[in-house]
């Protein structure tokens, strides 16, 4: 089949780069919209990728000390019978994991330094079924938490706050003071560190300290653990599945995700990863305008060849045909550049930055600060699409306008001074 002959001129007008020192120009001025185009599609999806991997791997880190759903009792009590709130929750089957825990706030004190901490009691049967640091610690820190031991197990930031290491006395201070006749005087209790545990995220490594559950229903003077984690089968569904439990376990219970737990973190990265798509497209949009000056001059060169064509017959919606698939192609070009070398850097970024560390003799995450020491990158469809669409819809609109004046060219005054 032959192609129709507005599409074979616009191609052959977006590939004309010799004819002289003006089409030579044009050639050069479109090569740097297209370049642009590319740039800025690359930027974007490399920006997005390392934002998604950084999203991703402080999620993981988040989501292998708490679990993915945690059941209370409304009213903040003990749970009635958490086994049988357990196997209600473990009738979904998206749940395939619970387990007790009893979480409050308390001071933990080793000579005069003292740090505020959530304390959570756990049974270490139980807690590796929800949690992966639990799976990593249950032969170790965790098969030292025994019912009246009295044993702690310590985030490493806390234990290096507080100057403790695996066998170390803490004192632990309760917020439910007990009442004597002198008025209500704290409650303490003097615990030994049995392990510490870094999960790389330092919210939880700098304030969270684990013990028995049973060691924490006598400390916090509950009758039992106050609430269940849940692991999910896809951490992803975590707040359609809630909204189920919470259908299915009734008023009496509160439940939880992880993604209301930690709200401010959450939203705070999508509005920031909203923010950046929304800033480094203003960059591809200049550059997509950038075709606007591009077909100007090409329309203004091409006046005589429109001329032409217009007394063979060809229709000004021919003429502004012919314009459009330059400039289409001038956009298609550039994004499939930049989305070629977007997803190359993107996927291959763990070289990259080495390579460029090297070179420079630098870094540019230092693992003492950052607790991450490689880039992360992740680059995911739902965001390469919209760029994509983004890029060529912007590269469109840029032609409509010089297309339309090459529409309304008129023949004779075009060719009055050929």
């Amino acid at each position: 089949m032959r192609s129709p002959y507005e599409l074979l001129i616009g191609w052959r007008y977006t590939r004309a780069g010799r004819g002289g020192r003006r089409n030579g120009f044009i050639s050069f001025i479109s090569g740097v919209s297209m370049l642009g185009i590319a740039l800025g599609v690359a930027a974007l999806i490399i920006v997005l990728s390392v934002m998604n991997g950084f999203q991703k791997e402080v999620r993981d880190r988040m989501l292998s000390v708490i679990a993915h759903v945690e059941v209370f009792d409304v009213r903040g009590d003990a749970l009635a019978d958490w086994r049988t709130t357990a196997a209600a929750a473990m009738r979904n089957p998206e749940v395939v994991g619970a387990a007790p825990f009893i979480a409050t706030q308390a001071l933990l004190a080793r000579g005069e330094d003292m740090r505020g901490a959530i304390v959570r009691g756990i049974d270490p049967a139980e807690e590796p079924k929800v949690t992966p640091l639990a799976a990593q610690l249950k032969d170790s820190a965790f098969a030292q938490l025994q019912p009246g031991a009295w044993g702690i197990v310590l985030g490493g930031e806390l234990a290096r706050s507080l100057g403790v290491r695996s066998g170390d006395p803490v004192t632990l201070v309760t917020p439910n003071g007990q009442v004597t006749p002198a008025g209500v005087v704290p409650r303490l209790r003097q615990m030994t560190v049995v392990g510490v545990f870094n999960a790389g995220h330092y919210e939880y490594d700098s304030g969270l300290a684990l013990i028995h559950v049973e060691d924490a229903a006598k400390l916090f003077r509950v009758e039992g653990p106050t609430g269940v984690q849940l692991k999910l089968r896809d951490q992803q569904d975590a707040r359609r599945v809630a909204a189920e439990l919470q259908a299915d376990l009734g008023p009496g219970v509160v439940v939880r995700d992880w993604t209301r737990t930690n709200r401010n973190w959450f939203d705070a990265v999508q509005l920031e990863k909203r923010m950046m798509f929304i800033i480094l497209t203003l960059i591809v949009a200049v550059a997509a305008f950038n075709l606007v000056s591009t077909l100007v001059m090409t329309v203004t060169d091409k006046q005589a060849d429109i001329a032409i064509l217009r007394t063979l017959g060809a229709s000004p919606r021919s003429i502004m045909g012919i314009f459009m698939v330059q400039g289409a192609a001038s956009g298609v070009i550039g994004t499939l550049a930049g989305l070629g070398l977007g997803l190359l850097v993107a996927l291959n970024i763990d070289v990259i930055v080495p390579a460029l560390e090297r070179l420079f003799n630098a870094s540019f995450l230092p693992g003492s600060i950052y607790l991450i020491s490689r880039m992360p990158s992740d680059p995911q469809s739902a965001d390469i699409v919209p760029i994509g669409v983004i890029s060529l819809l912007l590269a469109f609109v840029a032609t409509l306008y010089p297309s339309w004046r090459a529409s309304r060219v008129q023949p004779a005054q075009a060719l009055r001074y050929e």
